[in-house]
């Protein structure tokens, strides 16, 4: 199982526009990426948005990640406060309950 995770900084009050593109724009891109499992957004207190998409090998992740990338350089520009960045690798733990 492999995790592929971007992450940025947005421009304070976009949450809910972010949301709505991820779930129109990068969801569908990311989920067609051959060994997709799972999709996850987290937007923190200081407006740190954290994408985490799994997969079955290395190689998928950072497929994702390229076209994440690509893909928040086109669409979220200017909902963020800076660049987006993007790091992939095994996941080494993890649990369910």
């Amino acid at each position: 199982m492999y995790a592929a995770i971007r992450q940025a900084k947005a421009k304070s009050g976009s949450a809910e526009e972010l949301a709505r593109r991820i779930k129109d724009g990068a969801v569908p891109i990311i989920s067609d990426v051959e060994g997709f499992r799972a999709y996850y957004v987290v937007y923190a207190g200081d407006d740190t948005v954290t994408a985490i998409s799994i997969f079955d090998k290395f190689e998928q992740a950072e497929e994702a990640n390229k076209r994440a990338i690509a893909w928040i350089e086109k669409d979220l520009g200017p909902l963020l406060a800076g660049e987006a960045r993007a790091v992939a690798g095994p996941v080494i733990v993890h649990t369910l309950a």
